[in-house]
């Protein structure tokens, strides 16, 4: 990672404090912040809810004296995941921030196969392989909240919401077709 980053993250308000220790604790990196540096995938996952705007919030990061953790898409990577999703203490509690790709499961339905306990444990590894590989960065220290500023929000427009629903049903309906060929071949 660079000295500064720009970093994005979609929701319902402007979040110009934003809180570490809010979310979930067996998220892919644990509780934290989540964010990404791709303006595209923020929006393209943005929630919308009932009368409520959809606003992205764009942030600087600072990196400068923080402990950094990146993964790749690899065993380290699929460990540390289900390390956290097994509710387990943070293997990493001196990462400010960990980087690393979205395990794919959490943003497409897979009806929890991958975490059952059923598939051995390289069937779950090609399984998270599949799709394409989209960034997180989570914050997980106030010291590295201290480190984000707010550089402002914008409210997304339904039209470009619409446009981007259906770019993420597309590679959704590929991800499952994709997903039910290499589960298929498993058995």
């Amino acid at each position: 990672m660079s000295d500064s980053m720009l970093l994005y993250h979609a929701g319902n308000i402007a979040i110009p404090e934003p809180d570490v220790h809010f979310g979930r604790k067996n998220a892919d990196f644990g509780q934290g912040f989540y964010l990404t540096p791709s303006r595209d995938f923020a929006c393209r996952w943005a929630r919308e809810r009932s009368n409520m705007d959809v606003v992205l919030n764009i942030y600087q990061l600072d990196t400068e004296g923080l402990s950094l953790h990146s993964f790749q898409r690899d065993e380290a990577w699929f460990d540390y995941i289900f390390h956290n999703r097994a509710g387990r203490a943070d293997t990493l509690p001196h990462a400010d921030v960990i980087s690393g790709p979205i395990a794919n499961d959490t943003i497409y339905e897979t009806f929890g196969i991958i975490t059952s306990g059923f598939l051995k444990r390289e069937q779950a590894m090609q399984l998270l392989m599949i799709g394409p590989a989209y960034e997180q960065i989570a914050l997980k220290t106030e010291k590295a909240a201290r480190h984000l500023r707010f550089v402002s929000s914008e409210v997304l427009e339904p039209a470009q919401l619409r446009i981007y629903r259906e770019t993420v049903k597309d590679e959704q309906d590929d991800y499952q077709k994709r997903f039910a060929e290499v589960l298929d071949s498993f058995y």
